[in-house]
């Protein structure tokens, strides 16, 4: 069930703003919203609605300045990103190719083949994870 967050949080109206390339060389902001917590589903289309998508992370850069802005206390453990498992692999949503991956190791390891859980989300560890999509959790938007 979506949770769209108490008042208080409602009234802080948190956004953190960085940089990134897209494939086209375009720089693009990016942004976290920790306002609202919405499953990986609603997060696409809030994404959608009001930037262009859930962010890739497709460097060690990226996915390091991500970790950075999700450091706060009142952010989940994990928040969704656009990594989704369709078919028989994981791709980016904005089409940006898989070629830097960063997936936790020692954990679930069925990230490679996932039955349920196939959202992926970043740990404020700095490791990707498969994750329930019907969560809800704070997101990336770029």
């Amino acid at each position: 069930m979506e949770d769209s967050g108490s008042g208080q949080e409602e009234k802080m109206q948190h956004m953190y703003r960085g940089l990134r390339m897209n494939q086209m060389g375009i720089r693009t902001e990016l942004l976290l919203s920790f306002v609202e917590k919405k499953t990986w589903e609603h997060a696409l289309l809030h994404c959608s609605q009001e930037h262009t998508t859930l962010t890739s992370l497709v460097s060690e850069t990226e996915d390091l300045q991500a970790l950075r802005k999700i450091q706060h206390d009142d952010i989940t453990e994990r928040v969704w990103i656009g990594l989704r498992f369709l078919g028989d692999r994981w791709l980016w949503v904005d089409g940006d190719p898989l070629v830097y991956e960063n997936w936790a190791e020692g954990g679930e390891e069925d990230y490679q083949c996932p039955r349920m859980k196939r959202c992926g989300a970043l740990t404020k560890g700095g490791q990707w994870e498969n994750w329930d999509c019907e969560d809800s959790l704070h997101f990336i938007c770029y």
